[in-house]
């Protein structure tokens, strides 16, 4: 029995540490490269820069030489005949098969059954859309890369912003749970004050309004924080209802993400990532122009293959007395495009067009970078000044609540003066919350935008 006591100890500990060890632990720096190794839009996109480079060599291929082998095999069921004239034959046999010089009689060509092995080598010499082609698939890979680069961003951002959002959810329940306690022990003195005679019921009532008000922003605040605890898993790539503490709080993260320095940076747009990306495009589209001009041009290619063949009435082929009879051919291949009724024509005006409209997109672009960097220092400069008039805010908050706290219960003001100085406390205690949150969102939207990370 003690044995078996000692055993199921030791399991216990053993699931006690093994849970300990699967428990998670963040900074908000190392959710960010957390995330950005897990998490699963992050992977395909790593994906997608693997499967570019395959398709660039893959293009790169088509200029190499290409070698291939082919095996064929017939057996005729039933062999065709040709008619010949019956002059070929001899006399002797003429008259043993009835034949007249003048008739023709059916004779069977080859043998039954005929392997044929050959090699061919081919070799592109000359064509301008390969070489078009091979310029295309580096930009769709620097494509492919820019979109991993977009992609890293918005990850990055993502994971501020539910990081960012958990600890506001976890300090606004912190912050009602406490202003639920200081309520309560109110609302029991006033109770018993009331009990006494000394107050009127109105009293009473109107703390127990605002306790109701508590409790239901209470049960919200715990829902919102259970949200966004899953949105965070969700977007570290981890299980949804993983287990994961965070390391920062949201004041200290706050005063790291005020940086005054980032309003003066410069607002160079071709560093940015869209602008990189709509520049990839125009590309692309001058590189589509310059492959419609090249199916103007000839196409030049050569090969050489080898081969044997062998014939027997049955499949002996086997056999080191089988006969192999050898052959060889090079060849070069010159194909010139002519006419196309238009076709060609029409093809290199459309992607003129098309170029036409990547520029365009791109200018737009342009401006629209410009426009929402100069949004997102206004943003983030409004963020800054608002924490700093919030934190100021809740301070006074603070004092006139416990001023009017004293003065309820010295009788010198009412209820309902205590009530609206809790109702501004409570909700000058958010807007606090919110300035911080803010001040670290628009920090993280302003590096987006610039591609400028810290």
């Amino acid at each position: 029995m003690k044995n078996f006591s000692l055993i199921l100890l030791l399991g216990l500990f053993s699931i006690a540490s093994f849970s300990q060890e699967k428990q998670l632990s963040f900074s908000l720096e190392e959710a960010i490269q957390y995330a950005l190794e897990n998490n699963r839009v992050v992977k395909n996109a790593q994906l997608d820069v693997k499967a570019a480079r395959k398709q660039k060599w893959e293009t790169t291929t088509i200029g190499l030489p290409q070698i291939s082998a082919k095996v064929d095999y017939q057996n005729f069921l039933k062999q065709g005949s040709a008619f010949l004239p019956a002059i070929l034959l001899s006399d002797q046999l003429r008259d043993d098969l009835g034949l007249d010089i003048n008739d023709q009689f059916p004779a069977v060509f080859g043998t039954k059954q005929t392997v044929n092995a050959t090699a061919t080598l081919n070799q592109l010499l000359f064509d301008g859309s390969y070489l078009v082609g091979l310029q295309s698939a580096k930009v769709f890979l620097e494509i492919s890369e820019n979109a991993k680069e977009k992609t890293d961003l918005e990850i990055r951002k993502l994971v501020i912003n539910t990081y960012g959002n958990v600890l506001l959810s976890k300090e606004s329940v912190d912050i009602t749970k406490n202003n639920k306690t200081v309520l309560e022990k109110n609302l029991n003195e006033t109770q018993k004050i009331y009990e006494n005679g000394l107050t009127e019921e109105e009293d009473v009532e109107q703390l127990q309004i605002t306790l109701a008000q508590i409790d239901n922003s209470l049960r919200n605040a715990i829902r919102l924080k259970n949200i966004a605890q899953k949105m965070l898993n969700i977007t570290l790539g981890i299980d949804l209802n993983s287990s994961v503490q965070l390391k920062d709080n949201l004041e200290s993260l706050a005063n790291q993400h005020i940086n005054l320095n980032l309003l003066d940076v410069n607002d160079n747009v071709e560093n940015t990532i869209d602008y990189k990306i709509a520049s990839n495009d125009k590309r692309a589209k001058e590189l589509l122009l310059k492959l419609e001009k090249s199916k103007a041009l000839p196409q030049l290619s050569a090969f050489i293959n080898g081969g044997y063949s062998g014939n027997n009435e049955k499949f002996d082929f086997l056999n080191s007395k089988q006969q192999w009879f050898g052959s060889s051919l090079f060849g070069v291949s010159l194909n010139i495009p002519i006419f196309s009724s238009l076709e060609r024509s029409a093809a290199t005006q459309r992607a003129k067009i098309n170029l036409e409209k990547s520029k365009i997109d791109l200018t737009e672009t342009e401006q629209q970078l410009k426009f929402q960097i100069s949004s997102a220092k206004s943003d983030y400069q409004f963020a800054i000044e608002s924490y700093k008039t919030a934190k100021k805010n809740l301070a006074l908050a603070e004092r006139i609540e416990k001023k009017n706290q004293t003065k309820f219960f010295e009788g010198i003001s009412t209820s309902f003066d205590l009530r609206q100085a809790q109702t501004q406390l409570y909700s000058t205690q958010q807007e606090y919350l919110k300035a911080m949150f803010d001040v670290i969102n628009n920090k993280t939207a302003l590096e987006t935008v610039l591609n400028t990370i810290e």
